[in-house]
């Protein structure tokens, strides 16, 4: 195996026709003054010429998908491993990323609770078992007298694709009608789906009529619907609308008649329609109209543009009929929010009912017309508008007037209540993604589970205290699981991707970072350094991007870029050890290492002259009022 990384006559940026061998599975810290070329050569030349060369490797086809970097000016470069960057640019802005998802701790979580966790009623909160045919049966009978219903089995619930088989093998079985996305089709017909949307297909098996003497004919039915679809029964009840529910012979609740759904890993994931929480999609929030950003001056009048939102330009159509409102209840255009009575603001919010005002608008025509309409108020036109928008650049502009506010159906867990009823060590998965990393760690240690349970979960478990072993001992045991990935600072998803990369348990890579110290805690960075030899003792090169001392010291080799910044640099100035490198004296680098140089602490310090720059209440992200 090739001990160096070659880089042979390289004159990317400011880089002046350098030759440089970098050995391979070290750690080779890149160090310089700013601007002196070592990103030139870590990243705009090593690392884009691995990617590209990667890139170049695979399929036409998927080369189309993929963004390809330029090739670096460069004579060649031997001994070139796969390149991943890792830099300080957040991990992802995505508002459905979360710390447990970023790290794919969360993916293992899901399958955890969908094969040892607990299931629990999601109203009555008791621990519930199997449905046997019998209560099934004695479940529907309980409808009103009379009422017509149809058993079917369950074939296909969501997923994409033609089905063609399905629908073939129901044909030769026999069977006569299927119930396809809420609709009725007879298996005579040709049946045609759409492959790339999902779909659900449940095969009727019988229709009947609750009345004495169908308890047999009902059992039978129940038993075949169960054994057709591995456990589960549908009963969709006909009427004015179909409502379809969901029997099954593995989980439900005696008391309160409620069955869960399968327990799949896909229950609890909050980027799928099984498990997202319908309200909200899975977000956790809902984005809400604000009255304090809709009038955020009270003491302003509607002429003046008390209603920032809307045009102040008087002859709109909504403020023409905004002023038929005024008028009708003995206010003008003149009037200030705050001179409005209470029950008067509260109409402008929520609307007037049946009540119709008379105004004259003329359009852009020229057109004048009289409109006698309702108001349906300010909050309602607002998420009309919104709504309907035809545009990402309107519906940007509404949401200057919103913020965000939890989700009233899932308080912010983003699941249905159906995942949130299954439970491992008395904890729900919201409860678990809410402990801190550190927290998390002394939970499933302390896990106490069943002899059955530990065989299902041995495997699972030991990949999930791995991962929250590494971001423990990166210095991330303070953040939540369920922390957005959008709220992390660079240094915290740049050592989430560290973590990540050591839990992959990748060798022969070669790692390019940027930095990493940046922002740490001297106390922090004792623990990125073992991280990073430990990834390095795993069988990978690292190329570190560094200022700090204590990584220039941790390193195997140094390479000093300089001598200077710009076209002052973009050579090589000495590398080798921390103890050769002291040794050169070109090299600036060497020169403070070694105390030859030294930035003095200052004598006397600058007095405050008293002003000061002061901020209340900042409470964004972690800060605390």
């Amino acid at each position: 195996m090739q001990e160096f990384l070659i880089v042979k006559g390289a004159r990317q940026h400011n880089l002046k026709n350098i030759t440089v061998e970098i050995p391979r599975n070290k750690m080779v810290v890149i160090t310089g003054l700013s601007g002196s070329g070592k990103s030139s050569l870590a990243f705009d030349t090593i690392y884009a010429e691995g990617q590209r060369r990667y890139v170049e490797s695979l399929s036409a086809y998927a080369r189309q998908f993929l963004g390809q970097m330029d090739k670096p000016d460069v004579d060649y470069i031997e001994g070139l491993s796969p390149a991943i960057s890792i830099d300080q640019k957040t991990t992802s802005r995505n508002p459905r990323s979360t710390v447990g998802t970023v790290t794919e701790i969360y993916d293992y979580l899901r399958l955890l609770f969908a094969r040892a966790g607990e299931p629990h009623c999601p109203k009555c909160g008791k621990l519930i078992e199997q449905q046997s045919v019998q209560q099934i049966v004695d479940k529907v009978l309980e409808l009103p007298q009379g009422s017509r219903f149809m058993v079917m089995a369950p074939l296909v619930r969501g997923r994409k694709g033609e089905h063609m088989r399905v629908l073939d093998d129901m044909r030769r079985a026999g069977y006569v009608r299927m119930y396809i996305d809420g609709e009725v089709r007879t298996l005579d017909e040709d049946i045609r789906l759409e492959k790339n949307k999902k779909h659900s297909l449940s095969v009727v098996i019988d229709r009947l009529a609750v009345r004495d003497g169908i308890r047999q004919r009902l059992t039978d039915s129940v038993e075949t619907a169960l054994k057709l679809a591995d456990g589960f029964a549908e009963v969709a009840t006909l009427g004015e609308a179909t409502e379809t529910q969901l029997f099954s012979e593995h989980f439900a609740c005696n008391d309160c008649g409620i069955s869960l759904p399968a327990i799949e890993p896909r229950l609890f994931s909050f980027n799928n329609p099984f498990g997202a929480c319908p309200d909200c999609t899975g977000l956790g929030m809902h984005m809400e109209f604000d009255k304090a950003l809709i009038v955020p001056d009270a003491d302003k009048s509607f002429a003046d543009r008390c209603i920032a939102c809307f045009s102040n330009n008087l002859n709109s159509y909504f403020m023409k009929q905004l002023g038929a409102v005024l008028a009708a209840y003995g206010y003008s255009y003149d009037t200030k929010w705050n001179e409005l009575s209470p029950e008067m603001q509260q109409l402008l919010w929520d609307g007037a009912g049946e009540s119709k005002f008379k105004f004259l608008y003329e359009n852009l025509q020229g057109e004048v017309k009289e409109h006698n309409t309702t108001f349906d108020g300010i909050l309602n036109v607002l998420r009309r508008r919104y709504r309907e928008a035809f545009s990402d650049a309107m519906r940007q502009d509404l949401e200057e007037f919103m913020t965000s506010t939890p989700c009233a159906s899932c308080h912010g867990s983003r699941l249905k209540p159906e995942a949130l009823a299954i439970l491992i060590g008395g904890k729900n998965i919201c409860e678990v993604t809410a402990l801190t990393v550190r927290d998390c760690l002394q939970f499933f240690k302390k896990l106490v589970l069943t002899p059955k349970q530990q065989i299902i979960a041995h495997q699972v478990l030991k990949e999930i205290m791995a991962r929250l072993q590494f971001l423990n001992d990166v210095g991330l045991d303070y953040l939540t699981l369920d922390r957005s990935a959008g709220t992390l600072s660079g240094g915290e998803a740049q050592r989430i991707r560290l973590a990540t990369q050591i839990g992959s348990g990748l060798t022969g890579v070669l790692y390019i970072l940027d930095e990493p110290s940046i922002g740490l805690h001297q106390r922090d960075n004792g623990k990125l350094l073992e991280t990073l030899k430990h990834l390095r003792d795993l069988g990978n090169t690292l190329i570190v991007v560094e200022h700090d001392e204590e990584t220039m010291y941790a390193a195997d080799q140094i390479i000093d870029i300089g001598p200077g910044a710009g076209e002052h640099g973009g050579e090589v100035v000495a590398q080798g050890t921390v103890e050769e490198i002291k040794q050169v004296p070109a090299s600036v680098t060497g020169t403070y290492l070694s105390g030859r140089k030294f930035i003095p602490v200052p004598k006397h310090r600058r007095e405050c002259d008293g002003r000061m720059l002061t901020i209340h209440g900042a409470r964004a992200n972690n800060l605390k009022n």
